[in-house]
């Protein structure tokens, strides 16, 4: 159910960003605040989340519910352009004729009393992620279709297929894009009697060429998955959903899922070409929202990293987030894993870095490939991580074991770094974030070098209002 909005005023310096919802704004010429953009950056920039969380009196129930919008920042001969607009879902656009809260979501129910509930879809958010083609912007939610987007403009044309999907299948927010084919490769978990594990193979455009069909071994949620080599791996937390409250509107899908670490993880390993699955495990129970990178190594294991939960307490800190004021602890760590993918046989396991973190990417160009560095959101070392967001970027070197960090000073709070590869070495290039200043109450594009990330940024620029803290980007 959807709850009375909360006070900001008292409340950690971040939270002055979700305090209300965001304002768009059209193509906007950036003013430089700092350096220069550099000569050969060239491209766009677009970040996701959620950037509305209230309608009326009520607030959503969990930061996950909140309506997409999406920034744009195209980079071009040395200046720099934004635009920011929210996704026109139907859910969106009917909640803003009405001006209130109707459909459920990830941690609310439709509103209404229970009879008015039954039947209600939920609504497709559009908030998680994005994935740039050739010809559109996917904004990407968890629980069902794309919708297209304008490249420049933002204009939102409508749901997306793919030319195959059918609309009962849901297409994930973390798709890979393999750097020397372009494939791109994704998934969704549908819902029955069973959680079935769909998964997607595309050609570059994002036209669907092949998919394949697997049950998992109870009703659990799967956020991300990795490429490495010629795999693909699943690392399914055992988490439990009771579907029937769900299906009846009773009970939010966050509120269903209970957390069960006696099933273990389940691991499923397919081959990447033919979709087929190679092997299939149990593990000790662990919980992750994001991988970072795989490849397959010399012995023909596969190795991959990911930033690793105990549990899923994570799933109450990101509901409080929505509030302006967190709690409860729940710290991931980065580690990287090695696995037979024949047998799916974990031979070795270990934590790379103590220091807490997420949203762990390699270039672009490393994807499914060995890479040296990965780069990553990190607290600062003297935040207090039950109440705190992450307030630094970090580059950890997979040769070294060492960890650069990129501090950006107290009531800063930046979104997850993007890498921009220079077009003449894409293994180098450019390390992208986007910065609320909480002390100024303002909103800042911030680029590095990636070799340099310990340095002052390349440049600053300001961006025209607050952009709420998101989830997931990508660069074109």
């Amino acid at each position: 159910m959807t709850t009375t909005i909360q006070k900001y005023s008292q409340q950690a310096s971040w939270a002055k960003a979700i305090a209300k919802p965001a304002s768009e704004f059209p193509l906007t010429q950036l003013s430089k605040i700092s350096g220069q953009i550099p000569e050969n950056l060239k491209g766009s920039l677009y970040r996701n989340g959620p950037a509305r969380l209230e309608r009326g009196e009520f607030h959503v129930g969990h930061w996950f519910d909140g309506d997409g919008a999406i920034l744009a920042v195209h980079f071009a001969e040395g200046l720099a352009r934004a635009t920011y607009r929210y996704v026109q879902t139907e859910g969106y656009l009917e909640e803003e004729r009405a001006d209130k809260l109707i459909y459920g979501n990830y941690g609310m129910t439709a509103t209404g009393a229970w009879w008015q509930r039954f039947g209600k879809s939920s609504k497709n958010v559009a908030n998680i992620s994005v994935l740039a083609l050739p010809d559109k912007l996917l904004a990407l939610w968890e629980g069902g279709l794309p919708h297209a987007l304008d490249l420049e403009t933002l204009e939102t044309y409508g749901l997306e297929n793919l030319e195959g999907l059918e609309n009962r299948l849901p297409y994930s927010a973390h798709p890979k894009r393999d750097p020397k084919t372009g494939e791109i490769f994704n998934f969704g978990v549908s819902y029955g009697k069973n959680a079935t594990l769909n998964i997607y193979r595309s050609d570059r455009t994002g036209k669907l060429l092949k998919k394949s069909q697997t049950n998992l071994q109870g009703l659990s949620m799967v956020h991300d998955f990795v490429l490495a080599g010629d795999y693909l791996i699943f690392c399914v937390p055992p988490l439990r959903m009771n579907v029937f409250p769900v299906l009846l509107n009773l009970k939010s899908y966050s509120e269903s899922l209970q957390w069960k670490p006696q099933e273990g993880t389940e691991i499923l390993v397919f081959n990447r070409h033919n979709l087929e699955l190679v092997s299939r495990s149990n593990a000790e129970p662990w919980f992750q929202w994001h991988f970072g990178n795989g490849y397959g190594d010399r012995d023909g294991n596969l190795v991959f990293d990911l930033v690793r939960y105990p549990d899923f307490m994570t799933n109450q800190y990101l509901k409080e987030i929505a509030s302006g004021k967190t709690t409860t602890k729940a710290k991931g760590t980065l580690w990287q894993m090695r696995l037979n993918p024949t047998t799916g046989e974990f031979l070795e396991s270990s934590q790379l870095c103590d220091r807490g973190s997420e949203f762990p990417i390699v270039a672009p160009s490393q994807v499914g490939q060995t890479a040296r560095y990965t780069y990553l959101s990190i607290h600062r070392p003297d935040a207090v991580i039950n109440q705190e967001l992450f307030g630094a970027i970090a580059r950890y070197d997979n040769q070294t074991h060492t960890l650069t960090e990129a501090n950006l000073g107290t009531n800063r709070y930046p979104m997850e770094p993007i890498f921009a590869p220079d077009p003449s070495n894409p293994d180098n290039g450019y390390v992208i974030t986007v910065v609320f200043d909480g002390d100024r109450e303002c909103l800042e594009v911030w680029v590095f070098d990636s070799d340099r990330l310990e340095q002052e940024p390349v440049c600053r620029l300001a961006l025209p209002s607050i952009v709420p803290m998101g989830f997931h980007g990508t660069w074109r």
